[in-house]
């Protein structure tokens, strides 16, 4: 598909296709990156907590679940500080 390149005040950009926006899933951010004298753009998830749940359950498989912090189930020995 051949796009023109348009001025857009002093810089110049693309107009995607309503049909690429929704084939992509694109509503208002891309990832923009040069990679190999190439433009790639990319569709922004904009849901950050995407894909937790499969990682979490990749890293409870592998064993790398463990807790980082000491246990505090004993509230008897635990004092706050202020």
């Amino acid at each position: 598909m051949l796009i023109s390149v348009v001025p857009i005040g002093n810089s110049r950009g693309i107009r995607i296709p309503k049909s690429i926006l929704q084939q992509l899933d694109i509503e208002e951010k891309v990832e923009l990156e040069i990679h190999n004298k190439e433009i790639v753009i990319r569709p922004f998830k904009s849901k950050p907590r995407d894909g937790w749940s499969k990682e979490f359950m990749k890293m409870h498989r592998e064993g790398e679940d463990s807790s980082l912090i000491e246990n505090l189930d004993d509230q008897n020995d635990f004092q706050w500080e202020w």
